[in-house]
């Protein structure tokens, strides 16, 4: 799947639309001696997380989500156990740890874009371009983030693999979309969070055909 997730965020900086594509993270299982060599692990709202360290196909990001084939909820074992502790026994050991990346949580999302909205604001102060348009892609190892921003200062932002080479035209066919849907709603507030049903089953029709679609052709320039 070419298209990961999609936002959009109002001039003010403020979540008020996402959609995930349906995508399968990968579980990465194995077993540890003590300690547990290599790996650094921090809980993270209310999650045991790798911070440091990776090795297995196990990397930085990856919740622990389960001990021996017991889940993990909220840092505990079903016993009540805090999941840290008990990897902090050698008796326990060895261990089988299973790990994957879990989906952004809602709270994360809205403090990670806002951080998003103030770097774009920033790049576009030290540009040396006088109509500079601000972050258009940043690119990773692993994924793009892709952004347009309208004349009106709401963002949307996507956040693909490598394989996405078209994402200025998909950004404008989505734009479409909320011009049609979202904007001539006439119970829609303009900034406030986007909850129109027409609007998401299309949005979601359009990502599901990127993959049929032109989208993933020869770029055509930077988005």
């Amino acid at each position: 799947m070419s298209v990961i997730s999609a936002y959009i965020i109002n001039k003010a900086g403020g979540l008020i639309f996402s959609h995930d594509q349906p995508i399968h993270s990968p579980e990465v299982e194995a077993i540890f001696t003590y300690p547990v060599g290599g790996l650094v692990l921090e809980e993270v709202d209310r999650n045991v997380m790798v911070k440091f360290g990776e090795q297995q196909g196990i990397q930085v990001g990856y919740s622990l989500v389960s001990v021996n084939g017991q889940p993990v909820t909220s840092r505990c074992l079903p016993n009540g156990e805090n999941v840290l502790k008990f990897l902090q026994n050698p008796a326990n050991f060895p261990v089988r740890l299973k790990f994957t990346r879990l989906k952004a949580s809602v709270n994360e999302r809205i403090m990670l874009l806002s951080m998003f909205h103030s770097i774009y604001a920033i790049s576009v102060k030290l540009s040396p371009e006088k109509q500079s348009s601000g972050i258009q892609c940043v690119e990773a190892d692993t994924f793009k983030l892709h952004c347009f921003q309208t004349v009106t200062g709401v963002k949307f932002i996507l956040v693909s693999d490598h394989k996405l080479s078209k994402a200025g035209e998909l950004l404008n066919e989505i734009y479409k979309l909320y011009s049609d849907y979202v904007l001539k709603n006439p119970f829609y507030s303009v900034d406030m969070p986007i909850r129109c049903e027409q609007f998401n089953t299309n949005l979601a029709k359009l990502l599901d055909s990127v993959e049929r679609s032109t989208y993933l052709g020869p770029s055509s320039g930077s988005v």
